[in-house]
């Protein structure tokens, strides 16, 4: 079987930390249907009706280091769980077993989702429909409960770590891509690319305190929609690999231990 750590065209890793930023930048749309209202609303408490002061440009760029910090911290969890489950395998002798399932089951989940979007130009769906849910909401109650007492103050990073716990159809597929590459510290690496991603859209968003044309939003999502069938294709086609059949693939750091 040959390797996943020779033949790649890039250095290794490169690939998926560049599709994780193309997910933050076309996904920072998307992330305002998900921050805006809070945004929006702190925005409001910060603003007034002359030009943007520095402390307001502060207190965002404070707001959106909490949400990508939330994110790499999950993404870290995400790949520590994933190393558990493959040390365990590995204990048990089916690490290739284990790894081919987990790479088929959330390749195929992040390729269909992004199937979804790019055929629709709407992240609506399953995962959509949990952000109506009962957790979302109270973690969001919280959130807006708090914005008078945390809005000018550091604590306002913890606003925008709460976005890191809600239901979200940009960061779920994430997750379960960190967790398939069984790796902390890749998890983080590539959340935090995808965080920061996102900044540019949430902090115009914030500062400007404007909306997004529907108009753009459409294309938009078709877009991230191709760039999660390329995020999927990378697990999908090692977990094919070690079940036999070669595809073309890059080479990513979480599976070069595997012959």
């Amino acid at each position: 079987m040959m390797s996943a750590g020779h033949g790649a065209a890039m250095p290794a890793g490169d690939v998926g930390l560049v599709v994780f930023a193309l997910v933050g930048l076309l996904g920072g749309v998307h992330c305002l249907g998900m921050c805006g209202p809070l945004v929006t609303l702190y925005a409001d408490r910060l603003g007034d009706d002359g030009p943007v002061a520095w402390t307001e440009v502060r207190q965002h760029l404070l707001f959106n280091l909490g949400r990508s910090a939330s994110y790499a911290l999950i993404g870290a969890v995400m790949g520590l769980l994933g190393t558990v489950l493959y040390d365990a395998a590995a204990v048990a002798a089916v690490a290739n077993d284990v790894r081919a399932i987990a790479g088929l089951l959330i390749g195929g989940f992040i390729v269909l989702t992004g199937a979804k979007y790019a055929l629709t130009g709407t992240t609506a769906g399953l995962v959509g429909h949990l952000g109506s849910g009962t957790v979302f909401q109270r973690l969001t109650g919280r959130a807006m409960a708090r914005v008078d007492a945390w809005v000018e103050g550091p604590r306002i990073v913890a606003l925008g770590a709460v976005h890191g716990l809600l239901p979200c159809p940009l960061l779920y597929p994430a997750f379960l891509f960190a967790f398939a590459a069984g790796s902390p510290l890749y998890g983080a690496l590539s959340l935090t690319v995808l965080g920061l991603g996102t900044v540019p859209a949430v902090f115009a968003y914030g500062v400007a305190f404007q909306s997004v044309s529907p108009r753009f939003q459409g294309p938009l999502h078709r877009s991230l929609g191709v760039v999660f069938l390329v995020l999927g294709y990378l697990p999908l086609s090692h977990g094919l690999l070690l079940l036999g059949i070669a595809l073309p693939h890059p080479s990513i750091p979480m599976y070069q231990p595997l012959g």
